[in-house]
């Protein structure tokens, strides 16, 4: 059948394949709701006998006025005892009909640990359709990918297992580890210089210097750049700045580096591997500049876009990616998280502060508390009829409720989105923040409680010295790479005379750092995507000159707190004008991957 006779609504596809996958987008987005009630039906239907869902007395009702009005919302910490029963082994019908077939690890923190999100075999089914329809979108606005190759730096984490033998996991790792990606059909339009060999290697330093290196040999090849955050593809450049050298010797002598020891990496390397003293010569002369402005056009001259997200925490990362790049188009493709894989963008050359999320109603079922940014997010919130995914309204922000096949029921996800618009009778849905969360530079996730607990344990360091913190805040500094977190101390010294020393507050640097979660811990230590916390001492009466700003731009004297995160330039050039002495972590948080108990 000729391409042009299964033309989409959304664009000419670039080939047959595209154009199936553009007219199952259509199919769903115009049948929303027919979909949502059929996800639902399923859902409930075939997990009717758990134990979770036993407890509500649905008898077997799978219709929405019923689920709705039975089934309560909940959060981690509510389902926490049922999903530690099956971490613990208990194979039981408990939330899911179909056996539980590995743990997902959120980026979310319970406790001080990954929350663990159960899945079942047929979501990577699910999950892989969802990738199916990136690149057939992507087709419609950047013609001839199929030309080139894409340099993605992609990266497995650590994996443990629970106490009952499951294997928990990060979602992309369980991705990048399934037949679904290591066995994928060959397709011209989503072709990647990385060999699998070097995305699955869990050293981060040969993982990274392996995918560096293919990318460099094939520079010329490359259509697009990415990695999955903002964050990641900075790593990258940091990266090829500290080992350009390295690098280049490779490519002279058409050797590999004798730190790369893993033998799958060097098995595969022999067929990238060749010398080429011209390309070696090119890349001394570009990395040994002192200006690093578009370097990445200037080393991969065909690159069309950069493929990252770039939306919510990640949105500090643009002017830095601007200036490595030129100014590059920033795509963000889908929209996914452990708990569930939600929806694609639908306009990816859109400018990072226009990306919306189209939701693909055959995920999950999907419901919507409406969230009123003034609100505390008190309990009073159970007592609010949740919203149906077709009946949201442009302009107002909710909070993400699903229901999954996984077992999930009416689970709030704690992303903040608003409407901003439909396609056919589906809403697209602008990603606005994570709830509660303060600080991140990466996968990490810091909330106000977990800072303030931190700042606690690090205080009391200073008790010897009869000094007292007054007031603190924060921001997630960007600048460097990795970003880092820079907490802003104003001290109380009984004792001028005794003051801490600068080693003491490295060591209060090193509490902090220990008092954080595991997943900021890892960062540090496993995945080198933050840098030591930095913590800035300013000047006595600093926080009442920052209130006296608050308040003249209009702040109640009455309601004023101090912000426990800061990002408006004027505050923090007040802040950092303030600063009398500043001190880093000087050696690495503890972090193992964590024992499920």
């Amino acid at each position: 059948m000729a391409v042009d006779a299964l033309c989409s609504p959304l664009g000419p596809p670039a080939c047959e394949k595209d154009a199936k996958a553009l007219q199952f987008i259509e199919e769903m987005t115009r049948n929303t709701d027919t979909v949502q009630e059929n996800v639902l039906t399923e859902i409930l239907g075939r997990n009717a006998e758990t134990e979770y869902l036993r407890q509500y007395h649905l008898d077997g009702a799978t219709d929405r006025e019923s689920f709705k009005s039975k089934i309560p919302t909940v959060t981690y910490e509510d389902l926490q005892p049922l999903i530690q029963r099956i971490a613990n082994g208990d194979r039981s019908p408990i939330l899911s009909s179909h056996p539980i077939s590995e743990f997902l690890t959120s980026s979310g923190t319970s406790a001080g640990e990954r929350k663990l999100m159960p899945t079942i075999r047929e979501e990577l089914d699910r999950r892989q359709l969802l990738y199916s329809l990136l690149m057939p979108v992507m087709n419609l606005y950047m013609p001839g990918l199929d030309k080139g190759k894409g340099l993605y730096f992609l990266f497995v984490k650590s994996e443990t297992k629970t106490p009952g033998g499951l294997m928990a996991r990060p979602v992309l790792t369980s991705y990048y580890k399934s037949d679904h990606f290591k066995t994928r059909a060959f397709d011209p339009y989503n072709v990647y210089t990385s060999p699998n060999e070097a995305i699955l290697c869990p050293d981060s330093f040969q993982s990274m210097y392996s995918q560096m290196l293919c990318g460099l040999y094939e520079r010329k090849q490359v259509l697009r750049l990415g990695a999955i955050f903002a964050s990641g593809l900075l790593r990258a450049i940091r990266f090829l700045q500290l080992n350009w050298r390295e690098l280049a010797h490779d490519i002279r002598t058409g050797t590999l580096n004798s730190k790369i020891s893993d033998s799958d990496i060097r098995g595969c390397m022999v067929r990238v591997l060749r010398a080429d003293p011209d390309l070696a010569d090119f890349i001394e002369s570009e990395c040994s500049r002192d200006n690093w402005e578009r370097i990445i056009t200037r080393i991969w001259p065909n690159t069309k876009y950069l493929e990252v997200i770039v939306t919510g925490a990640m949105a500090q990362y643009i002017p830095t990616l601007d200036y490595y790049s030129g100014g590059l188009p920033k795509v963000c493709t889908m929209y996914a998280s452990s708990e569930c894989y939600f929806g694609l963008n639908l306009n990816p050359m859109c400018k990072p502060s226009e990306v919306s999320y189209t939701i693909m109603p055959n995920m999950a079922y999907f419901e919507f508390l409406p969230h009123d940014p003034n609100s505390t997010g008190s309990t009073s919130d159970q007592l609010v009829e949740l919203v149906d995914l077709v009946d949201v309204e442009v302009g107002k922000e909710y909070e993400l409720v699903i229901t999954t096949y996984a077992g999930l029921c009416r689970y709030r996800v704690g992303d903040i989105l608003r409407v901003t618009g439909f396609h056919n009778s589906a809403p697209q849905f602008r990603f606005i923040r994570r709830q509660n969360v303060l600080l991140s530079i990466d996968s990490d996730k810091t909330d106000e409680a977990e800072l303030q607990s931190a700042v606690e344990n690090a205080s009391r360091l200073l008790n010897a010295f009869n000094t007292t913190v007054v007031e603190y805040t924060s921001y997630a500094d960007t600048k460097t790479i990795p970003g880092h977190y820079v907490i802003y101390w104003e001290l109380l010294a009984k004792d001028s005379s005794n003051f801490p020393t600068n080693d003491v507050l490295e060591e209060c640097c090193v509490a902090m750092e220990e008092s954080l979660n595991s997943v900021y811990r890892q960062g540090r230590v496993e995945c080198n995507s933050i840098g030591a916390l930095e913590i800035r001492v300013v000047k006595n009466g600093t926080f009442e000159e920052l209130m006296d700003y608050a308040i003249s731009r209009g702040a109640s004297i009455n309601q004023y707190k101090v912000p426990r995160c800061v990002n408006f330039t004027p505050i923090m050039e007040l802040l950092d004008s303030r600063v009398v002495s500043s001190h880093f972590s000087q050696r690495l948080p503890h972090w193992t991957p964590e024992r499920r108990r």
